[in-house]
């Protein structure tokens, strides 16, 4: 056999032993909301790694037999460094597995889906990206907010909150933002939304503007709080809010007084539900 016939069998071969890995967005809670080949992947996978937000009752679609490794972050602090998530898959691929790594929302959008796939190009490891519902357009669907209407706003902006935004080296120009008058969606944000509030204010965002949050958008746990972004940290936190949970800032914001279809189908499922007892014999 010659050497470059040999080279070629072995390359094959090599192809032929790694797996894929899918970075796969779970989308928001509700598992209505996965696509469908997200769902057949889940059903499908070796290997199952997985975030912290991802729904039980998602996981609980997932092929009975796959390995299940939770690799999420609860109450800020990681279960594994980025690098040790990353290193993970491409051991499991190598292995020749097939993985599904699940993440909450959308992997392309704070999901850290970027960073996973450059690592996964640079070990040779074959991978595909599966879209998902990103959170804030779920939660802002599900609140009866449009984003974008020709009336109140023409462009929209997905912000972290998650970032410090008082530290020096911010990436985050808070004040430049305030002048946009675009949809502003908040991840991440609670633990600094004072400050963020504070910030648009001073880049010249009217404090009356309507503010929005949305708290485990989709699910059974799903609600949401209208209120304006001089008053938005204050009145969240004297009601309970926390993660999850995206803040939507902006005029559009108010429509959800009168477009909130499914806190409204919500209430009349609890009400129906209640007239039904005792149930009957």
């Amino acid at each position: 056999m010659s050497a470059t016939h040999r080279n070629m069998t072995d390359s094959a071969t090599h192809f032929r032993a790694t797996g894929t890995v899918y970075l796969v967005g779970a989308g928001p809670g509700d598992p209505e909301l996965l696509t469908r080949k997200a769902l057949r992947l889940l059903g499908e996978a070796e290997t199952i790694v997985h975030d912290y937000l991802v729904a039980p009752e998602i996981m609980a679609l997932a092929n009975p037999a796959a390995e299940k490794i939770f690799v999420g972050k609860k109450g800020g602090g990681f279960c594994c460094p980025q690098s040790d998530i990353e290193g993970l898959l491409v051991r499991l691929a190598r292995e020749g597995k097939s993985v599904v790594r699940l993440k909450g929302g959308d992997p392309f959008v704070f999901g850290r889906g970027g960073e996973e796939a450059e690592a996964l190009v640079e070990a040779g490891v074959a991978f595909e990206i599966v879209p998902g519902v990103t959170s804030a357009l779920a939660a802002a669907a599900y609140a009866g907010v449009p984003l974008t209407h020709r009336a109140h706003a023409s462009a929209v902006v997905f912000l972290t909150g998650h970032e410090d935004p008082n530290k020096p080296d911010s990436e985050i120009h808070w004040e430049d933002y305030g002048k946009l008058g675009a949809t502003l969606c908040l991840y991440m944000g609670m633990k600094n939304l004072e400050t963020i509030a504070r910030r648009l204010q001073a880049g010249g965002l009217t404090p009356t503007t309507p503010a929005l949050v949305v708290q485990s958008a989709t699910t059974g746990k799903h609600r949401q709080l209208l209120t304006t972004v001089e008053k938005v940290a204050l009145e969240s936190e004297h009601a309970g809010f926390g993660a999850p949970a995206i803040v939507v800032i902006g005029e559009v914001a108010a429509l959800s007084e009168k477009l909130a279809w499914f806190k409204t189908a919500r209430a009349l499922t609890v009400a129906a539900s209640a007239s039904e007892w005792p149930p009957s014999p």
